[in-house]
């Protein structure tokens, strides 16, 4: 007869992945899914949206938070940021700080640890990009780390690479309370398609553009027609620029750049509806929409 009083427990929760700008934690948290969904670019500050992944076991339910990466901004856009990353720390149960070995920056670090020291919740800090530095410097960092903060567990990965990554589940698991399922099983994001659509053609731009372009523009996406035989996805979307100048870059001479979006956008979209897609963009100019709190609400990118 099985006695383990364990064995029946179901454990849920919510996990914040929190951290500095570009320290990888969109790709951690499409590692520990299986499955891409946060936009992943080789650039800081691209998450804008707190977006929720949800990991389903027999025995178990992590609904992860990722957040946009924490720092000291003054510009409207980024101030609401770092606003809604620290807001995600309030009502979860274990955080998970992750930590760019390659390039750490200390004045962040310190900024998210006095914040981490104020919450009083479980945290693991997860050093990322261990697949960049030689093995023998690990040590030193862990042991600073140790000094700095009383971390639940400190694990070295590489979320490119998915290695680590058992381990991190394997913590977040152990310290995870009992609790009920919040999602169905089949679920993986809470994102709608609409969201999941401007996100993807966000992410586009971002691996495509130059210099200070990407992070002036957002996405708006106006329409969605599902064909009613189920062969075709129609979307249709806008690309909001501040300046009209960027509107030229994003259109490209002879609407070559917008035509490269489209089509890196379009190719994902199909994997992701497993239909074809028809993807219809147009570009407009929202002046200065980044300092302005009405044109951040219109366009999603308001916390209040």
């Amino acid at each position: 007869m099985d006695s383990d009083p364990h064995r029946s427990l179901f454990k849920s929760g919510f996990v914040a992945i929190i951290g500095a700008p570009n320290v990888g934690k969109s790709t951690l948290l499409n590692q520990l899914l299986g499955e891409k969904v946060a936009i992943v670019t080789p650039k800081p500050q691209t998450t804008r949206k707190q977006i929720r992944g949800i990991l389903s076991g027999e025995n178990f339910q992590i609904v992860f938070l990722d957040t946009p990466g924490i720092h000291d901004s003054k510009q409207l856009l980024n101030k609401m940021l770092v606003k809604w990353a620290t807001s995600a720390l309030e009502d979860v149960d274990l955080i998970l700080f992750v930590v760019d070995v390659t390039k750490r920056n200390k004045a962040d670090e310190l900024g998210i640890l006095d914040l981490l020291k104020r919450v009083r919740k479980p945290v693991i800090c997860v050093i990322n990009k261990i697949d960049c530095v030689a093995k023998e410097s690990l040590l030193p960092i862990i042991d600073s780390l140790k000094e700095a903060y009383p971390f639940e567990a400190i694990i070295p990965i590489s979320a490119k690479y998915n290695d680590g990554i058992d381990r991190v589940l394997d913590e977040i698991l152990r310290l995870l309370p009992e609790g009920p399922r919040y999602y169905e099983e089949d679920i993986k994001t809470d994102q709608m398609n609409e969201e999941l659509v401007s996100e993807l053609i966000r992410e586009k731009i971002f691996l495509l553009a130059e210099e200070e372009v990407p992070y002036s523009t957002a996405v708006e996406v106006e329409r969605m027609d599902f064909d009613p035989k189920g062969d075709v996805v129609k979307i249709f979307a806008t690309i909001y620029v501040e300046r009209p100048s960027q509107k030229g870059i994003i259109i490209g001479k002879n609407g070559r750049f917008i035509k490269k979006v489209g089509q890196l956008a379009r190719e994902e979209l199909e994997r992701v509806f497993g239909k074809k897609v028809y993807l219809d963009l147009w570009v407009k100019v929202l002046k200065d929409w980044s300092k302005d709190a009405k044109s951040l609400k219109r366009l999603g990118l308001s916390f209040n």
